[in-house]
């Protein structure tokens, strides 16, 4: 059974998604939370495998309550909840260790598969929220970035994996385009994390950008 935990700031929000998640089989509320804060006190609690987090919320918003969570859990999963597939915070979302976001208006089959995605290990990230990601990433001064980790380590096919995820293929389509097995693209994926120091693929999308593998005017492979 996958647990999960709202927050957001809107009851009939909170009450719409409880009861869609609970008439799954699969998953189960475990709690609700109305800011940012008392998700940071309800995680620690109850340990959720996922944690459905709005972005704008009073008291303390998403971002931080994100990082928070995840400094006190680095394996928790968090999927962000916004209102606009341009929200502002996405960048910092993900930066802060949010395993991907969905759109509130997302169909109910759509986000309950994307719960059990999240769960699962894998980032929630489609390629155009990567496109937005990436513009987001450019229009921020370099001082403001974290110096990546060097790619040395990482073999040829590993580099040409690591730029397929970044823009935004899944496995099936990293080995599609590799001529290559899922199981193999998975174990190239998997390497790249553990090489990498990454939680999960939103992370190595951020590395790949930010060592300048590829950028926006990167042609697509």
């Amino acid at each position: 059974m996958i647990t999960v935990l709202i927050a957001d700031d809107q009851a009939l929000v909170r009450a719409g998604f409880e009861v869609l998640i609970d008439s799954a089989d699969d998953l189960t509320v475990v709690g609700t939370a109305s800011n940012g804060a008392e998700a940071v006190e309800l995680a620690a609690a109850r340990t959720p495998d996922v944690i459905l987090m709005d972005v704008r919320m009073p008291v303390m918003d998403g971002l931080q309550a994100t990082a928070e969570i995840l400094a006190a859990s680095p394996t928790a999963k968090v999927l962000m909840l916004t209102t606009f597939d341009l929200d502002e915070y996405v960048f910092g979302a993900l930066r802060a260790g949010a395993s991907g976001f969905l759109l509130k208006d997302t169909p109910p089959a759509d986000l309950l598969a994307g719960i059990r995605v999240v769960a699962g290990g894998d980032a929630l990230l489609s390629p155009s929220i990567t496109r937005h990601l990436i513009e987001e990433f450019v229009r921020r001064p370099p001082e403001g970035r974290v110096a990546p980790p060097a790619l040395d380590a990482l073999t040829d096919r590993e580099v040409e994996v690591l730029e397929l995820v970044a823009r935004g293929l899944s496995n099936a389509e990293i080995a599609e385009r590799l001529y290559v097995s899922p199981a193999t693209a998975k174990t190239h994926v998997a390497r790249l994390l553990m090489k990498l120091g990454a939680r999960d693929r939103a992370q190595l999308i951020i590395v790949a950008y930010e060592t300048g593998l590829i950028t926006p005017q990167t042609p697509a492979a």
